[in-house]
């Protein structure tokens, strides 16, 4: 391939993934603004356990990138039949696996906004939110090993239009079941719209229909349409194998591992904000909304780098990953460095459109323009690290994520929190993006990650 081919592949495979992590979030942005309408009190219940759901979801897709990832080389290797293999054995291992995290999360929804330090007037709320994602975590599973098997194949298209397809339904579900019913204007005229009126209850319940609707469709066009990986019409065993899971162990540990420790930060995070005020807690969380604006296209790119770069481990084609690496990282970094300017300027107007209450607004865009300094180099993590578990490099990505959040993030937010607020954290997160950052690009540009061999050689 010339160069030029291999960037319009880049592109053409980034473009729907990009799309459709924008659309996630312009999406999150209306889904957060309903709730933020109910005051800060709802969207502190949300904010207190989102990081706790975003855990549950890092397991789980960290359960299906071990699949994911070898689907990947077997398909580079054009070896379909191997690649459908791999797909049935891990139809059942993630469904075991996300059943058992779904009777976790159950079981802990009553305590754990009180283990995060949430007061009582936001904690029954925050219960139920959580109660209601983790028992419907098993769809979401499936949604993640579905979309993640499409996206190994090449397809970015169908992934990303049912991702959209999902933002727009959990907008339509909240609209319903959030409010109560109600007479609005739509131009000039009247018009009675139904409603449940459950408010944080609501806001769950939406999300969750979203999530299986998508499910289920993404399931049909894996299962049924799929060239590559369509198991209608074809037979094999749905038992998983020891090899099988050995090689998924391989790439998920690291990842899971990652995951408990992000996420744990992620929470310790939560539990140093929580004492600052509902106020604070609000303006943390939907700030956290805005950014991802920024650096949710930087994710879709990262998906692209996956699949180009695990293809051609598969092949063999150190050239190719090589290259692959350098064009999806500069694309990463200069689109997200678009969109930090963007979020610098616009972070007023951002925050206004989630929240009626002037004190989170003004106190989540200090925070937005305090983390517009680190996109660049937060971009080169992102994709860097989906450059490199498309080469089956997941140890070292892992420590160097932990370690700069832990040592870097956690400790300067306990030190900088104390004295000057909400800010104080944010600071922290900034200058440990930007330290991640240049720590994945010194391991990009060592080679180490080139030198890994193909997951289905192991």
């Amino acid at each position: 391939m010339t160069l030029r081919q291999q960037v319009k592949l880049t592109i053409a495979l980034s473009t729907p993934a990009i799309l459709a992590q924008l659309s996630s979030i312009i999406m999150q942005y209306i889904d957060a603004s309903m709730v933020g309408s109910l005051g800060a009190h709802d969207s502190a219940a949300i904010g207190l356990v989102s990081s706790s759901a975003w855990l549950m979801g890092g397991l789980m897709s960290a359960a299906a990138m071990g699949f994911t990832v070898q689907v990947a080389h077997h398909i580079g290797a054009n070896s379909s039949h191997d690649a459908r293999s791999v797909l049935r054995q891990s139809l059942i291992t993630c469904l075991i696996f996300s059943v058992t995290l779904a009777l976790i999360g159950v079981a802990i929804s009553k305590p754990l906004p009180h283990w995060l330090g949430g007061s009582d007037e936001i904690c029954g709320k925050a219960t139920t939110y959580f109660l209601i994602l983790s028992a419907f975590l098993p769809f979401l599973e499936i949604e993640f090993l579905a979309g993640g098997m499409l996206r190994s194949s090449g397809n970015m298209k169908v992934p990303g239009m049912l991702n959209i397809l999902m933002c727009v339904l959990d907008v339509a579900f909240n609209f319903f079941f959030i409010f109560p019913s109600r007479i609005i204007m739509i131009g000039g005229q009247q018009f009675y719209m139904p409603g449940l009126g459950l408010g944080v209850t609501g806001a769950a319940l939406g999300t969750v229909l979203a999530e299986v609707v998508t499910c289920l469709i993404m399931l049909y066009f894996l299962l049924t349409r799929s060239r590559e990986l369509k198991l209608v019409g074809t037979k094999g065993s749905f038992k998983p194998t020891a090899q099988c899971l050995r090689r998924a162990y391989k790439i998920s540990l690291p990842l899971g591992l990652q995951q408990v420790m992000m996420s744990g930060a992620y929470i310790a995070t939560t539990a140093i904000v929580a004492p600052l005020g509902s106020v604070a807690l609000a303006a943390n969380i939907f700030a956290v909304t805005a950014e991802s604006l920024c650096y949710m296209p930087g994710y879709g790119i990262g998906e692209a780098a996956t699949t180009l770069v695990g293809q051609s481990t598969g092949a063999g084609r150190k050239d190719l990953m090589k290259r692959f690496a350098a064009i999806t990282i500069i694309m990463g970094v200069v689109f997200m460095t678009i969109m930090g300017i963007l979020m610098y300027v616009g972070a007023d107007l951002m925050m206004s459109f989630m929240s009626p209450v002037q004190e989170i607004v003004d106190l989540g865009a200090q925070c937005l323009r305090i983390e517009a300094w680190a996109e660049p180099l937060y971009a080169a993590a992102i994709v860097s690290y989906g450059v490199m578990v498309g080469a089956g490099d997941t140890l070292t990505p892992c420590i160097i994520n932990l370690g700069s959040m832990w040592i870097v993030r956690i400790s300067l937010a306990i030190v900088l929190a104390a004295t000057m607020g909400l800010q104080g954290v944010w600071i922290a997160m900034c200058i440990e993006l930007c330290v991640r950052g240049t720590l994945f690009l010194l391991r990009l540009s060592s080679g180490n990650w080139l030198n890994r061999t193909s997951i289905i050689n192991s």
